[in-house]
């Protein structure tokens, strides 16, 4: 029986791991999906040297970025992110061969895509710096945006949340949540931006969708802004990854 995971840690919540069930259930699908809650990005191997059926990894938080330098190959995409979340792994003649993708690129452009007004929304703010932004930046670019990161803690090119002024979200109209803050059961918790600035001319979308309406984007929609969370970008995302580890 094929089989294929999430490496993360920690995996308290996972989205993949109910998608796939239900997705191998529905469709008569004969394979497993299963969580590796890891500690240590260095326990990647034995997690694939120990069962030849694994055919296919989704990679989530903090291990994006680190799992890099495990990887044999990298297609195109993820190399110009710099982050992966998909490895295919290619078992041939007795070698193993790892390539890492990145289908966060796909369901975050074609879920934000239909919600962007090219004359209201020509910049965008990234809040949090970590693997996720990175498909979040590429993408938003990809779709005619200039962006900017915001971040915790001061760097070249980057803003704080203390810079956010009224000028600055004047100006930056669109906002993406790509940190974990206000996941569940953190529920009360959300970036530090200045809310109180933010209009309907505004979008905010947060890659976090358990809660399906967070703090971050509910204090938006009280501003009139429009919302979006980051449900459908996970779907996306899971078939991409399904088509990659398939694709012949």
């Amino acid at each position: 029986m094929e089989k294929y995971g999430l490496i993360g840690y920690p995996l308290k919540h996972s989205f993949s791991y109910k998608f796939f069930g239900d997705k191998f259930k529905n469709e008569n699908i004969e394979a497993e999906y299963s969580n590796y809650e890891i500690a240590d990005i260095n326990n990647l191997p034995f997690i694939i040297n120990s069962d030849p059926n694994i055919k296919g990894l989704n990679v989530t938080i903090p291990y994006k970025e680190q799992v890099l330098r495990f990887l044999d190959e990298l297609d195109e995409t993820a190399k110009a992110i710099g982050a992966v979340n998909v490895i295919k792994i290619i078992r041939k003649e007795g070698n193993i061969t790892l390539k890492g993708y990145n289908s966060d690129l796909i369901g975050f452009q074609n879920s934000i895509q239909p919600m962007i007004d090219p004359l209201l929304h020509q910049k965008a703010l990234i809040l949090g710096t970590g693997g996720a932004s990175k498909a979040v930046e590429y993408g938003l670019r990809k779709l005619g945006l200039e962006t900017k990161y915001v971040s915790r803690t001061s760097a070249e090119g980057v803003f704080t949340y203390k810079d956010l002024t009224p000028e600055i979200l004047s100006e930056y109209k669109v906002i993406v949540n790509a940190s974990p803050v206000g996941t569940f059961p953190n529920i009360d918790e959300c970036p530090d931006i200045p809310y109180e600035y933010l209009t309907d001319s505004h979008l905010l979308y947060d890659l976090v969708y358990n809660p399906p309406v967070t703090k971050f984007l509910e204090l938006g929609r009280k501003q009139g802004a429009k919302i979006k969370n980051g449900g459908e970008m996970l779907q996306l995302q899971a078939l991409a990854a399904w088509n990659i580890w398939n694709a012949i």
